[in-house]
């Protein structure tokens, strides 16, 4: 029997962090692969150390087969950028150092490219120092993803990004994007290499259900689950979905998660009084398929911003796993989707009362037309995000890497 490859994963999110990247390195552990992780001490979305977990400098780690290799992390970024960006330079840093130690030996190198592009970087440097191919999975487009936050664009900050970008794409022997669209912006960074899509897949199934019940109330309920920061555009669902319900008692909106944003959401619905929103906070991703079941339609929403027109969330996939309808306040691929496939009522994602309006649509629905919905959200799920063909697809391109 063969020897099976040995891959080292760098990511700066793993298990018990709440990732995608945990579901591919645990398949692939289990069948084609050897697979270890190098990545930092759990600490998101708090910024704050997982219990059970100390902050040291380097610490070994197993799970489902897998060994992992933690080093030190900087606690306190959720609510500082002086910190965030610290920690962007200490997996740079240590993470390269770490790197250099443990990554002799292995046959492919692959990168889960969530969040800062610079967590690449001990990656490229340690696949160019000792001739492993390197493998990027993105699923941020930078340098759009820095403006997108709010940096100004100046010729330094623009040079600067460039040149990393630029850096990290021609040392990667492979490059896989998460969303069809991201090619585009890549492409100055790329060139006339290949680009291959490879979406994320439901993480959140209706099988992964542990017997939790959430009971709620006998309401047309609307559920939003996730992240709650400033990109959501929550803020404008919130002001559509109150022009609703001052009108109509029948209806909720649930808003199931944590982030940046929680505290100045529970500001305007006190200050503004708006009736049926309940907040439950961030659930752990074992009790998220009683949330899901419960719900009667489900909302994926992004602000106005060009970069997120190519954006296609993870939550998008989840709520096809549960066949929901989905009321898409968001722009670009997924507007295009849920119009081509059926699966929902879009909205422009600036404009309230057209969020005011998608509400309206589905309160008059009908059972055979929320049934319809949940029929094409099936065959959505089945034609584009089958995760059976998406991790062979990654597995063979992976396993046929070669350094240039």
């Amino acid at each position: 029997m063969p020897e099976k490859l040995k891959v080292l994963i760098v990511t700066e999110r793993f298990y018990p962090e709440e990732f995608i990247v945990n579901d591919l390195a645990a398949e692939w552990a289990a069948g084609d692969f050897a697979v270890d992780v190098l990545t930092q001490v759990p600490s998101y979305p708090f910024g704050k150390v997982f219990s059970g977990y100390s902050n040291r400098l380097f610490s070994p780690e197993s799970w489902k087969g897998i060994n992992i290799f933690r080093f030190f992390t900087v606690t306190g970024y959720r609510d500082s950028l002086p910190l965030k960006l610290l920690n962007y330079l200490n997996f740079v840093i240590t993470g390269t150092i770490s790197a250099l130690i443990k990554a002799r030996g292995y046959d492919r190198i692959f990168v889960y490219h969530t969040g800062p592009l610079t967590l690449a970087i001990p990656a490229v440097i340690v696949g160019k120092v000792y001739g492993i191919p390197v493998t990027i999975w993105t699923q941020d487009i930078w340098p759009d993803m820095v403006y997108a936050y709010g940096f100004r664009k100046t010729w330094l900050l623009s040079r600067f990004l460039d040149v990393l970008v630029g850096f990290v794409y021609r040392n990667c022997c492979n490059i896989l994007v998460s969303c069809d669209g991201f090619r585009k912006s890549l492409a100055p960074y790329t060139k006339n290499r290949e680009v291959l899509h490879f979406p994320n897949w439901p993480t959140v199934t209706p099988e992964m259900s542990v017997g939790s019940n959430v009971k709620l109330p006998s309401k047309l309920n609307f559920t939003f689950a996730g992240n709650i920061g400033k990109f959501q555009n929550l803020d404008n669902i919130i002001r559509g979905f109150a022009m609703v319900s001052a009108h109509n008692p029948n209806v909720q909106l649930n808003i199931v998660g944590d982030g940046s944003e929680l505290e100045n959401l529970k500001g305007i619905v006190v200050k503004e009084e708006v009736r049926g929103v309940v907040f439950w906070g961030r659930k752990p991703q074992a009790e998220m398929p009683a949330y899901f079941s419960a719900s009667d339609v489900m909302i994926v929403s992004l602000s106005n911003s060009p970069i997120f027109e190519l954006t296609v969330p993870a939550k998008f996939q989840a709520y096809l796993a549960f066949s929901k309808p989905i009321f898409a306040v968001i722009n670009g691929d997924v507007k295009a989707m849920v119009e081509k496939f059926g699966v929902g009522i879009w909205a422009a994602p600036q404009d309230i009362e057209a969020i005011r309006d998608g509400f309206l649509k589905f309160c008059v629905q009908g059972p055979d037309g929320m049934s319809g919905y949940s029929l094409k959200a099936k065959e959505l799920l089945d034609t584009v995000y089958d995760r059976r063909k998406i991790i062979a697809g990654m597995t063979k391109v992976l396993g046929e890497s070669s350094k240039e």
